[in-house]
């Protein structure tokens, strides 16, 4: 099992319902992972070392055809997660982590269900803080 960070490994990061496909990501797309599993670590340490559930991270073109995604997705640079944390709601996962001022490029309350939650898509740029909701109704900024 490769660690990426204290908590996160390259399986959790990388898994799919997709196994019909291959989703190894590139050594550039792990440097990207390692890079986003730290951020992990902050949201987790932010919301008290609750489990942070990974839904969906890294996907391979394949993958992220299948799911629907846009091609500039930063899911396929290894630069996005969709996550999960029990016992807290999206929007409370979405309002720690602009509360703490944790370093994110994006942070998106998706159809009230799970956290969107990235990094820039290169080492050396600054991350955007981009707060949204995403939902039925639309892509709106998040309140």
């Amino acid at each position: 099992m490769t660690h990426l960070s204290k908590h996160f490994t390259l399986d959790e990061l990388t898994v799919t319902d997709h196994r019909e496909f291959d989703n190894s990501p590139t050594q550039e797309e792990i440097s990207n992972l390692q890079r986003l599993a730290q951020l992990l670590e902050q949201v987790k340490e932010t919301l008290g070392g609750k489990p942070v559930m990974i839904n969906s991270a890294f996907r391979s073109k394949q993958v992220n055809d299948a799911v629907g995604s846009s091609d500039k997705s930063q899911h396929r640079k290894g630069c996005a997660a969709d996550l999960r944390v029990p016992g807290v709601t999206p929007d409370e996962v979405v309002r720690a982590v602009i509360a703490a001022g944790l370093p994110y490029d994006q942070i998106i309350r998706e159809f009230d269900r799970w956290t969107h939650i990235s990094i820039p898509n290169t080492e050396d740029a600054e991350p955007r803080g981009n707060a949204l909701i995403i939902d039925k109704s639309g892509t709106r900024p998040f309140a």
